[in-house]
């Protein structure tokens, strides 16, 4: 495979890493989020080789360093310039993950207390710029005590389970784009979990925001939607009460917005639209003040989606029109205002006008270092900057790049 005589597939060259490592398809295959057959059929080359969010979620699971060994281009791309680093606290939080002991004469803690740790700790990852190093101090000791507490028999295991999964919602915010795709799935699907052993609506919807990103990165398009629409359902027997939270409307809009998302990744313009459409009338239904602390759903985050949109159906007017409209303070999770101004850089890119792409970029980086930091299409477009910057800008463009460690 490495004589560069032998001109190999990508789906060969797969097969070839993937036995190198004694690794099954079905393992490999659940570790990118697909099936066994899939895996076979891209081997074999009855499908298209994927696209690169796919190839390096390949590359992390057969632990290969250089795309060129995927893809057989003969240059060295660094796995990490697209996938972030791994975070110094990722195996705290994975070891509390995995941790299945039950602890002997340990006093679990209280629900009150940990519902009051969960709130704080929702609210540190809002407002930090920081907030994966935030969180990362944070989740271990959360994480196993809510674990302990669900584990309880007791009146209180519910409301336990109901925290619990909350926990590995957030916990979702700190594994996602790091070089640890298994924990993605993991979190996502303990959280579904918990929300069906508690039997509620509302967290199985919360849980379901979750897991349908999970799927939709991973091109299960049809998964995700099915699980939306199973989780509406659930809910929508409660929306017209006048005694039910608003927070259950809230993640209603919030999943027709990743429906949305969905159908925009599909290239479906009408329905991403439409569904757009039915989520942003639901934010304004719920007023100005209205946030869900969890998804950040809310009026000027459905503006920021907007953008989203117009980059995924690759219509960079549309998009940076959305974003002229959108005044990005109005946003107040800091993680998620940095996140909208890496959806403007992609705009600009799409749009051909890599100055304004870098000036988002390096507002993105002011706002919430550690965001653009693990963002693969912030990281793309770092590397591509590097190696055609704006005219007069290659210093500026380089020290971006040192500081969210994107080597060249």
């Amino acid at each position: 495979m490495h004589d560069p005589q032998v001109e190999a597939s990508v789906g060969m060259r797969i097969k070839w890493l993937r036995e190198r490592a004694g690794m099954s398809r079905p393992v490999l295959a659940g570790l990118v989020g697909r099936s066994a057959e899939w895996i076979k059929a891209i081997e074999s080359g009855r499908l298209q080789p994927p696209k690169l969010p796919m190839l390096l979620k390949i590359a992390q699971a057969l632990e290969v360093k250089d795309l060129a060994e995927l893809t057989g281009n003969g240059h060295a791309v660094s796995v990490a310039i697209f996938a972030g680093p791994q975070h110094e606290a990722l195996n705290e939080v994975r070891y509390a993950l995995t941790d299945y002991r039950i602890a002997g004469n340990t006093r679990p803690a209280s629900v009150e207390h940990l519902a009051i740790r969960l709130d704080q700790a929702w609210k540190i990852r809002h407002t930090s710029p920081d907030h994966r190093t935030q969180l990362g101090a944070l989740l271990p000791g959360l994480i196993r005590d809510a674990q302990q507490a669900a584990r309880m028999p007791g009146p209180d295991r519910r409301k336990a389970r109901r925290i619990l999964a909350a926990v590995y919602q957030l916990a979702d915010f700190y594994v996602a784009y790091q070089p640890a795709p298994e924990l993605v799935w993991l979190v996502a699907d303990r959280a579904m979990n918990e929300g069906f052993e508690a039997d509620d609506p509302y967290v199985i919807a919360c849980s379901t925001w979750a897991m349908v990103q999970a799927l939709r990165d991973s091109g299960r398009w049809e998964e995700a939607l099915a699980l939306v629409r199973d989780a509406l359902a659930q809910l929508d027997p409660y929306l017209d009460r006048d005694e039910t939270p608003d927070d259950w409307r809230g993640i209603a809009g919030a999943l027709e917005a990743e429906v949305a998302y969905v159908h925009a990744r599909r290239g479906r313009h009408g329905e991403a639209w439409r569904h757009w459409e039915t989520a942003d009338e639901i934010a304004r239904l719920l007023g100005s003040n209205y946030r869900h602390v969890q998804t950040s759903f809310s009026v000027p985050v459905m503006q920021a989606h907007a953008t989203t949109l117009g980059v995924e159906l690759r219509r960079s007017a549309e998009a940076l029109r959305a974003a002229r409209e959108l005044d990005a303070e109005a946003i107040a999770s800091v993680p998620r205002r940095s996140r909208h101004y890496i959806e403007v850089a992609r705009a600009y890119a799409q749009h051909k006008e890599p100055a304004a792409a870098f000036a988002m970029l390096s507002k993105s980086e002011q706002t919430a270092p550690e965001t653009i930091k693990y963002n693969g299409f912030a990281r793309t477009m770092i590397h591509d900057l590097v190696k055609h910057p704006p005219t007069g800008m290659s210093r500026d463009v380089q020290d971006l790049s040192r500081r969210v460690g994107v080597s060249v």
